[in-house]
């Protein structure tokens, strides 16, 4: 029999997410703050909760996919006292190590906690490409975790919340140097075709590829979020220099992060 799985969190990421669960057979059971999200997956199939305790109540899978540490401490709070022994918390969202550790604080004795934050955004969701980074001993979970993507075994729990800051701090970091090399060459005159083809051919192409992207979504308030975790963890000036352009640009605050460009070439 399929296990039950609840889903918390159905913003960008994790309503693509919850659909190919319901896709691949699997009994479901989703909550999200805003309940008008809630009510389309409902509307496929899925069983909606009123509050995330009500969600996880009969879960043998947990899954949390919310925009920042504090949404994650507080709804995995509230759903804890329903957790059963036996239980296991996939946390799927960007938060970091440390407020990892602090979530593994609020379960109760028996519940296994495993981090899966994923690279992508939310065209890779949909059609199952995601980067999961893997935390802990995930194999009970694997045929739930490979319905998302591909996975990475990271190593032991906190590992994989860890690489995913490395990672993304590093993206949205180049998608903003990639910025900064458009509004140079417009200084110089240099035709934007010529700049764009050679950036494709050599090192640049990936980030390249990344700014110019289409059907991508990760909006840039949660880019800056992300870079501001990286930065809070050790002394990274450029971190914190891409911080403050992000921020900077509140008209952009919900636009994909290649829409930056944009912005910075004015």
């Amino acid at each position: 029999m399929d296990k039950k799985i609840a889903f918390l969190g159905l913003g960008t990421m994790g309503t693509p997410m919850a659909r190919r669960l319901l896709a691949a057979g699997h009994p479901l059971t989703v909550w999200n703050r805003s309940a008008g999200r809630a009510e389309e997956l409902g509307q496929e199939g899925a069983t909606v909760a009123a509050s995330p305790a009500e969600a996880v109540r009969d879960a043998d899978i947990v899954i949390t996919m919310l925009a920042d540490p504090a949404a994650v401490r507080e709804v995995v709070g509230a759903a804890a006292p329903a957790l059963r022994p036996g239980t296991t918390l996939i946390e799927a969202s960007t938060i970091g190590p440390g407020a990892l550790r602090e979530v593994a604080g609020l379960l109760p004795d028996g519940v296994r906690l495993i981090d899966s934050p994923v690279m992508g955004s939310a065209d890779r969701a949909a059609s199952g490409e995601l980067s999961l980074l893997v935390g802990g001993d995930f194999e009970e979970v694997r045929p739930v975790l490979e319905v998302f993507g591909t996975i990475t075994p990271c190593g032991e729990t906190g590992t994989g919340a860890a690489l995913k800051i490395v990672l993304i701090s590093a993206v949205v970091a180049g998608v903003t140097v990639v910025g900064e090399a458009l509004a140079l060459a417009d200084t110089f005159g240099l035709p934007e075709d010529l700049v764009t083809r050679a950036m494709a051919a050599g090192p640049l192409a990936g980030l390249a590829g990344r700014a110019f992207a289409t059907g991508a979504h990760y909006p840039v308030r949660l880019a800056a979020k992300d870079v501001a975790l990286a930065a809070s963890q050790a002394d990274l000036p450029v971190a914190q220099a891409v911080y403050e352009r992000l921020a900077g640009l509140p008209e952009a605050a919900d636009e994909d992060l290649g829409q930056i460009v944009k912005h910075i070439r004015g």
